[in-house]
């Protein structure tokens, strides 16, 4: 059984327990507009420990401001403690916007479920603030940009500068959080 809960800042080195590993064998690319779909053969590893942006250390220095910004953190448990998945919520990207800012779900406990109840706690907390859409700069593999389409997201028509500048080649999505 798979327990979520809102997570203490104390909490947020625990991300180290997540094991993003996976082999994408379908990405995309943003393209005049569209999606384009590419055979590509990326080994995503599990986040070292320091050292480069796709650390533990380097992913806690992006999640402590946007908590210390008033962010919640969920996380999903097993029924041994570990942490499995979590996700970040950033309220006030924009006027009547947050942005999941992060969402991860360790290999192993993929497909069951816990990205869609980790989604839909985000999706409540950001309606009960008062956002009318929820942006996310989504990672260009097929498993991503597929999960995100099943939530109700679609290609943004005007991305965030800010969030672009720094993923360029993320697939920048919103959701309505139109009931």
């Amino acid at each position: 059984m798979i327990t979520i809960r809102e997570m203490d800042r104390s909490e947020v080195k625990r991300i180290a327990e997540i094991d993003r590993s996976e082999h994408v064998t379908t990405g995309y690319v943003f393209d005049g507009g569209e999606l384009r779909a590419e055979v590509v053969d990326w080994q995503v590893p599990r986040w070292p420990p320091a050292g480069d942006d796709f650390s533990v250390e380097a992913m806690i220095a992006g999640i402590v401001p946007v908590l210390a910004d008033g962010g919640t953190m969920l996380g999903a448990f097993g029924e041994d403690g570990m942490l499995v998945g979590f996700a970040v919520l950033r309220y006030g990207l924009a006027e009547r916007m947050a942005q999941l800012d992060a969402l991860f779900v360790s290999n192993g406990y993929r497909r069951r479920g816990i990205a869609t109840r980790l989604v839909a706690r985000i999706v409540r907390l950001a309606r009960a603030d008062g956002a009318d859409c929820l942006y996310v700069s989504a990672t260009p593999s097929e498993s991503a940009v597929g999960f995100y389409t099943s939530q109700g997201f679609r290609l943004a028509e005007k991305v965030n500068r800010e969030l672009y500048l720094l993923e360029p080649e993320d697939i920048h999505m919103i959701r309505s959080l139109a009931y």
